[in-house]
């Protein structure tokens, strides 16, 4: 029996339960945030709020999301993963009730805005990019995409389910159902052996130790640390954050906008969002093979492939707009889907390798909140690039334009490509 009461949860089972958690989090806390996307139109019907208006609620989450990731950090640090986990799920489904109740479009800026924003930030990527350090040295890279295929694993289960409810039972019941699924999260990671897993696994290197100790404030540091601070002096940091923050703007002009894009060619809505759920899906394999071709044939050419195929998927949506043929959809699917989260890894990665010496953790909150505002400037101009323009092109050929920019840093220097740990400078 160890400490905290529980037979049989060794090192290995912890191990594996902190990928698991990360894993069902995001799956949870993505796929429920993105069934948005399927409610915009019943509510645009029922209360005749315009398209601008409701794509601005997601926006707001992506904003919260983002100024939200430095405080969980610290939160994470200074009160452990109970506290993290537990708020979130707590506060995902309080969002629930709120908008299965609404009657006012603030009551959806609270909720899938900002209730939700904080929900993911609590729930997502800090917290278990932060826990999965703990607990993997060498395999760290592939523990991390794992978590990360969560975040398409729920929108391909979530998101068509949540429009299947919208058919069935109406916006409404759908929600109060999504409401019970995520309370019932509640009781179930108050089970979870926290105090455990927030300690890290006995076994880690002597550097991954050091790691920790920095991500978590320690005392013990010696000689010179990378601080956020600090990191922010250096081109590798702002190199990080263009390659992150565009491929999030191209990502999120693109996604916001494809169901209601595809419904007005004449597209079921059942297909769109299975269409949508199932790029989202695919993301499993870009990520965890974005992982093996780093490896396999390097930093560069691994990331270059993947900006061709988010170009090519976003190319076969504008072609979809003047040829509506079924198979432009599949292309779309096929490429943007198996292209979709690659690079979170690879950035995560990048941060852990070049900022080792350091606190690098909250180096990483820093770039994943920028990222988070490069999204909610994606999914804020693609709302605006509707009203002004009247159609769903627009943001496709920006985000074209934006693809390009977060590949620059990989042709244009070998800052990234070549990175290796950088020493911190002198006090």
């Amino acid at each position: 029996m160890n400490p905290d009461g529980r037979r049989n949860f060794g090192p290995a089972a912890l191990a594996v339960t902190v990928v698991v958690i990360g894993f069902a989090c995001n799956f949870l806390a993505r796929g429920v945030v993105d069934t948005f996307m399927v409610f915009m139109q019943p509510l645009e019907q029922e209360f005749g709020w315009n398209h601008a208006q409701l794509t601005q609620v997601y926006s707001v989450y992506l904003i919260t999301l983002g100024a939200m990731s430095p405080f969980t950090g610290t939160l994470l640090d200074s009160w452990g993963p109970r506290i993290s986990y537990l708020t979130g799920a707590a506060l995902l489904a309080t969002a629930m009730f709120v908008a299965g109740n609404t009657s006012s479009i603030w009551h959806l800026y609270l909720a899938p805005g900002v209730l939700c924003g904080m929900a993911a930030s609590l729930m997502g990527m800090v917290p278990a990019a932060a826990l999965i350090g703990r607990w993997f040295d060498r395999q760290m890279g592939l523990m991390v995409a794992i978590a990360y295929a969560g975040f398409g694993s729920g929108m391909l289960a979530i998101v068509p389910l949540a429009q299947a409810g919208i058919d069935a039972f109406g916006w409404r019941e759908t929600y109060r159902i999504l409401f019970w699924c995520c309370a019932a999260l509640v009781p179930l990671l108050a089970l979870v052996p926290w105090g455990r897993i927030g300690n890290g696994a006995a076994g880690n290197t002597r550097a991954t130790a050091a790691r920790d100790r920095s991500a978590r404030g320690g005392a013990r540091q010696t000689g010179p640390q990378w601080t956020v601070r600090s990191a922010m002096r250096t081109a590798e940091f702002w190199l990080l954050v263009q390659a992150f923050f565009f491929t999030a703007v191209a990502a999120y002009l693109t996604t916001v906008q494809v169901i209601s894009f595809l419904i007005s060619r004449e597209y079921p809505p059942i297909g769109a969002a299975l269409a949508f759920g199932t790029a989202g899906m695919l993301s499993i394999f870009g990520v965890i093979l974005s992982g093996w071709a780093m490896m396999r044939f390097g930093i560069r050419r691994a990331t270059l492939v993947s900006y061709v195929g988010t170009m090519a998927g976003i190319l076969a949506l504008l072609a979809f707009a003047r040829w509506p043929h079924p198979a432009l959809v599949w292309v779309f699917i096929l490429t943007f889907g198996t292209s979709q989260g690659a690079r979170g890894p690879v950035i995560s990665a990048l941060n852990a390798r070049i900022f080792a010496r350091g606190r690098v953790s909250s180096i990483y909150g820093l770039i994943f909140m920028l990222m988070s505002f490069g999204s909610a400037f994606g999914a804020w101009l693609s709302g605006r690039l509707y009203a002004w323009t009247g159609d769903y092109s627009a943001a496709f050929v920006v985000a074209a334009a934006a693809v390009l920019l977060a590949a620059a840093p990989f042709v244009l220097t070998r800052r990234l490509t070549e990175a290796q740990e950088l020493a911190p400078p002198h006090a």
